[in-house]
This record gives structure tokens, sequence and C-alpha cells, in this order.
């Protein structure tokens, strides 16, 4: 008899839910004994997902000398699902905080501000579907967390919406020597003040 999924290689078991036979590379083992194919072993595991961790740790002790078979599908499924849920409590738990205020100085880290704006330009047109903001101040207080005083920190920075590439966003006044930063969607670019113009 031929394995379900692998029609070139012989089945050695048959699943215990659906009977469906399977070769050795596509048997998961959730419980010694016990032989399911990856879907039938992604339901089991979920449907006794409320079993004790003193259980488990037993059947994991029992199975601790057997042979260790490399990692398939279905054990990358529940790491995958354990990361997704630890992320998704992350983001419950920590991302409806404010932003700690007056945590930036403004005239110290201009280039920090500047990129923080183009992380804000960039969760806009995700939101809006592609498009980005007429003005920076369409940014604030949904994608840009700024205080009332700090709004005017805005017109530090050149921005334009540009039809071809998107936009363009830069410092106003650059520092004397340093070179201007100019973040579009395509990427970062670098020019340098010739005779007071960029």
């Amino acid at each position: 008899m031929k394995c379900k999924n692998h029609p070139k290689k012989e089945a050695v078991q048959f699943c215990s839910s659906c009977g469906i036979p399977i070769c050795e590379e596509c048997i998961e083992e959730p419980s010694p004994g016990q032989y399911y194919c990856f879907q039938c072993a992604m339901l089991q595991t979920v449907s006794v997902a409320g079993t004790s961790m003193v259980d488990k740790r037993s059947k994991s002790d029992s199975k601790k000398f057997a042979k260790k078979k490399p990692w398939g599908p279905f054990q990358y499924f529940v790491l995958l699902s354990s990361v997704l849920i630890a992320v998704m409590w992350g983001v419950i738990i920590f991302g409806g905080q404010k932003a700690p205020g007056g945590m930036i100085d403004f005239a110290n880290q201009e280039r920090v501000f500047l990129f923080m704006v183009d992380s804000s330009i960039k969760r806009y047109a995700q939101s809006e579907g592609n498009k980005y903001p007429n003005k920076l101040i369409e940014l604030v207080p949904k994608y840009l967390r700024l205080n009332d005083e700090d709004i005017v920190q805005l017109n530090r920075l050149n921005y334009l919406k540009d039809p071809q590439t998107g936009y363009q966003l830069s410092l106003a006044k650059p520092k004397q020597g340093e070179m201007n930063i100019i973040i579009t969607p395509k990427g970062i670019r670098y020019e340098a003040k010739i005779g007071g113009a960029v």
C-alpha cells in the first residue's frame, strides 16, 4: 500500500482518525502509540489543549529516550502558532500605550524625528490604501503622537507629495556641513548643500 501524500513511498501505518495510509515521513505521534496524519494530529492537539501541563510533562518523559524524529510540518505549525499567540498578547497588552511625551530633544535629534515621521507616513499609507497624506499634520494624532506644543516641530521638515515617487521627506534646514537625507518610498538618498541650496 502506498502513502496517500507520497505515492512513491510505502505506507507503514494508517491514520488513527481518518484511516488513510501514511508513510514514515507523514506520521505524527501526538501521544505514544497513536499515529495520525498531519491534519488529524493538528485537530487532535487542538481538541486536547486543556490537558494539564503535568500530563504533558509525563508523556514527554516517557518519550525522552525514544529515537528523535526530525521536525515536520506539525511541529513547525505548533511553534508558529505559539509565537503568533505571544505576539497577539503583546500587541493587546502593550499596543494601546501612549508614546511617552517629551522623550525627543527636537533640536539635537532632528534625524531621529525625521525617521519617526517617515515611519508614521508609511503606517498612514498602509492603513489608507497606499495613499499618502497631503500635509504632515494629517498624521497627528492617529499615526504620530505629538503633544500640542510639539506639533510646530513638523515645520522642521520639508514634505512634498510627489505623484511619481509618492512623497519626499527631508530636513528643512540641515546642520552646517551635514548631508541632507531625502526619504522616499523607494529608499533614502543623501544630498550635499551646494551654494546654500540642496
